[in-house]
């Protein structure tokens, strides 16, 4: 099958969004230090035992077709502030997951993850023509749940001890989405929130 993902670079007046690669390695660890966000059990935040596997499922799933990582940059200070990708693509289905999206803890609750979701939306639902893209995340993120309820998705379900954590317990994952017919409404909404971080 003909690949569904290329290499794009997404970007708006203030952010990047640039293909991940190895070269971003220290960059995405130093992003995380700001907050200790490698400490917090319940994310994939990657950490200096990690990022090795982190970066290699990144770059063998867009060669596999079923995602695309990018590293986010913050265009005032030209640093890398965290990351989001593609993942769990199905092609065939025209589905997608947003996932594995962190920030760098001075960069949280700022214009930074409506923006990425804009960029990141609007490519999956106009250009690539999906009919649905996922968000998940683990039963104890309360923040992340909050987040992406305000990004307009909707809850579709949680999926009880769908994996088992490295300390060997189970984690719930809460499965929310957003389909074509809501992307019209729900990008008129993140648009406005943005207008309102702008007269902050």
């Amino acid at each position: 099958m003909e690949s569904w993902f290329e290499e794009i670079v997404l970007e708006t007046e203030r952010i990047k969004l640039v293909p991940l690669c190895l070269d971003y390695k220290e960059d995405l660890l130093n992003a995380a230090k700001d907050g200790d966000l490698g400490k917090l059990w319940f994310t994939s935040v990657p950490t200096v035992d990690t990022i090795d596997d982190y970066m290699d499922k990144a770059i063998n799933d867009f060669k596999l077709n079923k995602g695309l990582a990018f590293a986010v940059i913050d265009k005032k200070s030209d640093k890398i502030i965290g990351t989001s990708r593609y993942t769990n693509a199905t092609p065939e289905y025209k589905r997608l997951e947003i996932g594995y999206t962190w920030y760098a803890k001075s960069y949280q609750k700022s214009f930074v993850n409506t923006e990425c979701k804009l960029l990141l939306l609007t490519y999956a639902f106009e250009v690539l023509e999906t009919i649905a893209v996922e968000l998940r995340t683990n039963w104890y993120n309360f923040e992340s749940r909050k987040a992406i309820a305000k990004l307009g998705a909707k809850q579709d379900g949680v999926l009880r001890n769908h994996q088992i954590n490295p300390d060997g317990s189970f984690r719930d994952t809460v499965v929310f989405s957003i389909i074509n017919s809501e992307w019209k409404a729900c990008k008129r909404s993140l648009l406005f929130k943005l207008e309102q971080y702008d007269t902050i």
